[in-house]
């Protein structure tokens, strides 16, 4: 195991610590998260007594693979948590995040929970948001002209592959991964995007957690918003 995974791994083990008895908990996307449902998986079997809501289809198999019960979102009222990556956090605690492709789901499940928690490895903290393309979730019905509408801000829109065809997400929308450079108004460019008809969601999570469990070598680092 790298430098890098074991990162993940300690972040992921951290954060299921925040998981108490009853809770309802969504469960997050990606390789950090990964950890973190096994983590909460060995909980169970000791007798964590928890249900989750995963975020796709990928984190629901990693949920039956580790013993950690499930239900759909629909299901419930509200979670008491929200264990995610992200892609980009930046000075304010702003993300970026939808790298993994399940951005929409991971907005819903997060702004379901009372807490959204985030956990990340060092090289994903960075003093502005845009170096890493900026996913958005777009219908496939029309979806160059959306494309052209997000050009036509100044941007540079491209679309996700899978191989030699689109990439399509568990809600059946594709992808467009988008330069920005430098993001200064991160809930400005949000608001502008999301008015853009074919639009669905974007990857900026803005004023959504207060705290990040960052992995850096040998430790952790638990950042609060201010």
């Amino acid at each position: 195991m790298n430098e890098a995974e074991k990162s993940k791994m300690l972040v992921g083990t951290e954060a299921a610590k925040y998981v108490k008895d009853g809770m309802k908990v969504g469960l997050g996307s990606g390789s950090t998260a990964y950890w973190m449902v096994k983590a909460l998986g060995e909980r169970v079997q000791q007798g964590l007594d928890i249900i989750g809501v995963p975020t796709s289809a990928q984190t629901e198999k990693w949920a039956q693979e580790f013993g950690v019960p499930t239900t759909d979102l629909s299901e419930v009222s509200a979670l008491d948590i929200t264990i995610d990556g992200a892609d980009e956090v930046d000075q304010n605690l702003q993300l970026i995040k939808g790298g993994g492709g399940a951005l929409l789901r991971e907005k819903m499940v997060a702004i379901a929970a009372d807490k959204l928690l985030i956990i990340v490895d060092q090289s994903k903290v960075v003093d502005h948001l845009g170096e890493y393309p900026l996913p958005i979730e777009v219908v496939p019905f029309g979806w160059n002209l959306t494309a052209k509408r997000i050009a036509a801000l100044g941007y540079e829109p491209t679309i996700r592959l899978s191989g030699d065809t689109h990439y399509i997400t568990d809600n059946g929308n594709i992808i467009l991964d988008c330069k920005f450079g430098k993001i200064t108004q991160p809930a400005k460019l949000h608001e502008q995007l999301i008015q853009l008809v074919g639009v669905v969601e974007t990857g900026l999570f803005i004023n959504m957690t207060d705290t990040v469990i960052v992995g850096n070598q040998g430790g952790i680092n638990v950042l609060e918003k201010k």
